[in-house]
């Protein structure tokens, strides 16, 4: 049948392999380095010690390709969340606090009730933003939402960050408007947040490795593409540092690799640059967080704030702030950082402790870049090779650079390759 060779184990070149060896193909993935994950993995942090992810991600309920994923792999209760779709909210210059709580089914009722909606809104606010469902490729989140009410400060913005890791007056409505199509205009039921219970390592990694090697999948990890040989519309053979791979009859290749790395692989190409970062700010204090701001889910969202959402999870405190470098966080030094975030976060979650250690990670290739002139250099799967595809965040799945993006990048590899075995 040949075999396909996946470069990359991030989440988009392991959701490749995994649809691949459930369907009886034969994989080898390789990663560069010593583990899976590539951008959402956990690890043992030796100045915090404790287990921390690099980044903080939210899924949402309506996300129907990772919880396919996690189904896929036999992650054991993975994620955690609210009963229903609420978000809570504080400012933290006001102090102001509010939840906002979608209803189930598909009439958004909710912004009719003034208990459940943004505080200082109206519904005429609401469907004036419906005009983002029309915008064009060319037009940013800013272009398409009116700037003037607190709708946007206190929403738009907020999930433009999240979302697009980026500015409203970067990011491009279309990708925007792709994710309130899937989740928030279904209702509460595809909206809910969750996140990785135990950290994105247990939920998506670590049993995604297991499931494919269980099913006689290789993974070869400290495996560096250095280059691919390409003859007659195909690619022949791959060389990393120990060995080179000629590829048999039948043999299919995915290139599952941030922009960056892929760009050096095959200069033609024009992806997107993936310089777009995200700063994360790891505390661990003395004893377990209150979690009374928090509500029924695991975070908050604060605006007026350089942090943007504080996610709890036992003593350790992480605060993530998107879109870092389009902000001037990048610019800033650590200990300004630093003690600007725990202010925030003492404002948030009502702290009157300190904390005991602290841990910065300055994710300088978050995400690619998601404007309208980004979004319009998204790669197609399909290459001009014959045997090779293309997964991750930078090809053209339709949605934002997310936890879902990747994964619907995989599986979109995984069936042209399969197509192209058959």
């Amino acid at each position: 049948m040949g075999r396909v060779h996946i470069i990359g184990a991030g989440l988009a070149g392991l959701a490749a392999g995994v649809r691949l060896v459930e369907s009886g193909h034969a994989v080898t993935i390789y990663e560069s380095a010593r583990q899976a994950g590539g951008r959402c993995r956990s690890f043992y942090d030796k100045h915090l010690e404790r287990d921390i992810d690099n980044g903080n991600h939210l899924i949402m309920s309506g996300n129907k390709s990772a919880l396919t994923f996690l189904d896929t792999i036999g992650s054991v209760d993975p994620l955690t969340g609210p009963p229903t779709a609420t978000y809570p909210f504080v400012d933290v210059k006001s102090g102001k606090r509010w939840t906002v709580q979608m209803n189930e089914g598909p009439i958004p009722f909710w912004v009719f009730d003034k208990q459940w909606r943004v505080p200082d809104t109206k519904v005429w606010d609401y469907i004036k933003a419906a005009g983002i469902a029309l915008a064009g490729s060319d037009k940013t989140v800013a272009d398409a939402i009116d700037r003037s009410g607190v709708l946007f400060e206190r929403f738009w913005e907020p999930l433009t960050l999240a979302v697009l890791n980026t500015t409203p007056e970067r990011g491009q409505a279309r990708l925007l408007w792709s994710v309130i199509r899937e989740t928030f205009l279904l209702g509460g039921q595809a909206s809910t947040p969750l996140v990785a219970k135990k950290g994105l390592g247990p939920a998506f990694i670590d049993p995604a490795v297991k499931y494919i090697e269980s099913m006689g999948g290789l993974i070869r990890f400290g495996a560096r593409l250095r280059s691919a040989w390409m003859e007659g519309g195909a690619v022949t053979s791959l060389s990393f540092a120990d060995e080179t791979v000629t590829l048999e009859a039948g043999d299919q290749v995915i290139f599952a690799i941030p922009p960056s790395r892929l760009k050096q692989i095959m200069p033609k190409l024009d992806p997107p640059s993936d310089d777009a970062s995200i700063l994360n700010v790891h505390f661990r204090i003395p004893s377990a967080a209150p979690t009374k701001a928090l509500g029924e889910g695991p975070f908050i969202a604060l605006t007026s704030s350089l942090g943007q959402w504080v996610f709890v999870r036992d003593d350790i405190i992480s605060v993530t702030t998107s879109a870092s470098d389009a902000i001037g966080a990048d610019d800033k030094p650590n200990d300004e950082i630093v003690e600007q975030i725990w202010r925030e976060t003492q404002i948030a979650l009502a702290l009157d402790m300190s904390y005991d250690r602290v841990r910065i990670i300055r994710e300088k290739r978050a995400t690619p870049d998601q404007s309208p002139t980004g979004a319009a250099r998204r790669l197609k799967p399909e290459t001009e090779y014959r045997n090779l595809f293309l997964a991750g965040d930078h090809t053209d799945t339709g949605v934002p650079a997310t936890i879902e993006g990747s994964i619907r990048s995989g599986n979109t590899a995984a069936g042209l390759a399969m197509r192209a075995i058959a």
